[in-house]
């Protein structure tokens, strides 16, 4: 029986195989020479750079500082960004630290600002809409101002501080004008935060104002039926016998604490 030893010999002598053994070596010669000569020149030509990290630079002295390395610097995108203002690069390819060819291009993605969002239309709305109406889009209600108005019926937006359909940032207040009716008493609101229930409800009476909705909160740190926010807030103008809703300190449930301990 032959040996995998004299198995081998034969294949090895094998004039059928001959030219396949010398393609395979051939073909390892060129592989060898491409990885130790040929790729190492081709990437050192013109020499080799560290890119540098330009992230939270301004658009211009990221171009200064890339011109001044001999990169060639391009801007690939402009988005929206809350973290860097306008104008300031916010992200970079290559990357920072990698090792690139002199004059490679870098593509800089530029902050185009906060996100802008559209100012609804509150034209006739209420002023309860209107809060609905400026929390979808991300907006804030501002100041409310009370005017006398045939027009619009007591209680409905007459005019917006910033008109419908201006692009302004996220978070931005919208103070808003109020029908009065035909007539305006103006009242500005006291400040009922740390009362009582009961000395609030006295200081509204007094004041020609009404209890609106009671909102009873959770709240370890006050007594109960303390007045934790109310709305209108102190100092807001408003009519006579506008209703003011509370918010009220509530003790906290004992026995269903106990059920969840």
């Amino acid at each position: 029986m032959k040996t995998l030893k004299e198995i081998s010999l034969r294949l090895l002598k094998s004039k059928i195989l001959r030219p396949l053994y010398w393609t395979g070596g051939i073909f390892i010669v060129i592989i060898f020479i491409l990885d130790s000569f040929v790729m190492p020149w081709y990437v050192n030509k013109g020499g080799t750079l560290v890119v540098p990290n330009i992230v939270g630079m301004k658009e211009e002295d990221a171009k200064a500082m890339l011109d001044s390395l001999h990169f060639e610097a391009r801007i690939g995108d402009i988005r929206s960004d809350n973290t860097y203002p306008e104008g300031y690069v916010v992200g970079q390819n290559p990357l920072p630290e990698q090792i690139v060819k002199t004059g490679r291009r870098v593509y800089m993605t530029i902050s185009g600002g906060e996100q802008q969002v559209v100012v609804p239309s509150l034209k006739g709305r209420t002023i309860r809409d209107t809060k609905f109406a400026l929390d979808r889009v991300g907006l804030r209600q501002g100041g409310i101002r009370y005017q006398t108005s045939m027009e619009f019926p007591e209680g409905t937006i007459i005019v917006q501080d910033i008109p419908p359909g201006s692009k302004v940032k996220k978070g931005t207040y919208i103070g808003v004008t109020v029908s009065a009716g035909e007539s305006i008493d103006s009242i500005y609101v006291p400040s009922l935060i740390g009362k009582t229930l009961g000395d609030a409800q006295k200081i509204l009476k007094e004041k020609g104002l009404r209890l609106g909705n009671l909102v009873y909160q959770v709240n370890e740190d006050l007594l109960p039926n303390t007045i934790i926010d109310q709305l209108p807030r102190e100092n807001e103008i408003v009519t006579t016998k506008k209703e003011v809703d509370l918010f009220v300190a509530q003790a906290p449930d004992k026995n269903r604490q106990n059920r969840e301990n």
